[in-house]
């Protein structure tokens, strides 16, 4: 029989972290453990209240959900059944990680990626007071070959940003605005930037209006990257034409196997594939880093926020992820 526990987890940050919309000082995430004749498998969910979703939403459905009588390790459809997108997340990770470690193979090779390459992985340089800060920032991670930059605060010069970042920063920048432009200012800003030689710009404008999103590509330089408009599967359609690709989270569409199936959907309507991340332990992180093969651009640094990991997995080399050796994901708590 197969016994399921799941647990909150709060991770202090090493540093605030500030994105346009809200400021972050810990992760707060949820944890599932399967165990199974001794195999253990560890899932993890960054539930976003972006979508409505938090920790308590998760705790309070895993209070009353019953495992199927009599499921084994290998009846994923029975386990992960009605089980709502953030828990799944959680959920969904524990089953692909127990299965590999019965089997004794990595979460790669079930997904038939092993030996496969990874891109090189973005580092994130969030939103500071004051651009001294931000420079500091960006000379610590000078060696990384990609930044992502939070930019769409309020109140701040984001060309003047991103031209200082430039003149100390030679490798690939990508920006994110986190919806906190509007399509008129997005056009404007984003053509003023094309000179630094900005890679992409991820949602610039709140999500849900497709049309304007087609607008501002229509007459942007740079081209735009869909995260908040891109939750699942089911909202890639209403992208199609409108943006030259979309973010992929597991914390978003609910774990590894609706990330494998939207990357398959986004790749057959032309978009390129970002594999991103939230503030997460490298339980979370690990498993999209077993999908990175599958991707154009990867963006999975969240455990590189914290303070302390409560687990080992995917390591970081400045920009290059080195993967864990051993079955599943290769996660273990520290």
């Amino acid at each position: 029989m197969i016994d399921l526990t799941v647990t909150a987890m709060e991770m202090p940050l090493t540093r605030t972290f500030r994105v346009a919309g809200f400021t972050l000082t810990a992760a707060n995430t949820v944890v599932a453990r399967l165990s199974w004749n001794g195999h253990i498998g560890y899932g993890e969910s960054a539930p976003l209240g972006r979508y409505g979703d938090s920790v308590a939403s998760i705790l309070e459905f895993y209070r009353t959900y019953v495992l199927p009588a009599d499921a084994g390790p290998f009846a994923a459809e029975r386990i992960l059944a009605g089980v709502p997108r953030a828990a799944r997340c959680a959920l969904d990770i524990a089953v692909h990680d127990l299965q590999g470690q019965i089997l004794g193979t990595s979460t790669t090779a079930l997904l038939g990626l092993e030996g496969l390459p990874h891109p090189p992985t973005s580092l994130t340089v969030g939103i500071e007071d004051d651009l001294g800060t931000v420079l500091e920032r960006v000379r610590t991670l000078r060696d990384a070959p990609v930044l992502k930059v939070k930019v769409g605060a309020a109140g701040f010069d984001d060309v003047a940003l991103i031209e200082a970042i430039r003149s100390v920063y030679t490798g690939a920048i990508r920006i994110d605005a986190n919806e906190g432009w509007s399509p008129e200012q997005t056009v404007t800003v984003l053509r003023e930037l094309d000179r630094f030689g900005v890679e992409f710009c991820e949602q610039p404008i709140a999500a849900g209006h497709p049309e304007r999103l087609r607008w501002i590509s229509e007459r942007s330089p740079i081209p735009i990257v869909a995260d908040e408009d891109a939750l699942e599967s089911a909202q890639l359609g209403p992208l199609f034409g409108t943006v030259y690709g979309i973010n992929v989270k597991l914390a978003k569409c609910g774990g590894i196997g609706p990330a494998y199936d939207m990357i398959r959907a986004a790749r057959a309507l032309g978009f390129k594939v970002m594999i991103g991340c939230m503030a997460e332990s490298s339980i979370l992180a690990t498993a999209a880093a077993h999908l990175g093969p599958l991707a154009d651009w990867l963006d999975i640094d969240g455990p590189t926020l914290l303070a302390n990991d409560p687990y080992t997995g995917v390591r970081f080399d400045g920009g290059t992820l080195v993967m864990p050796q051993g079955p599943g994901l290769g996660v273990r708590p520290c």
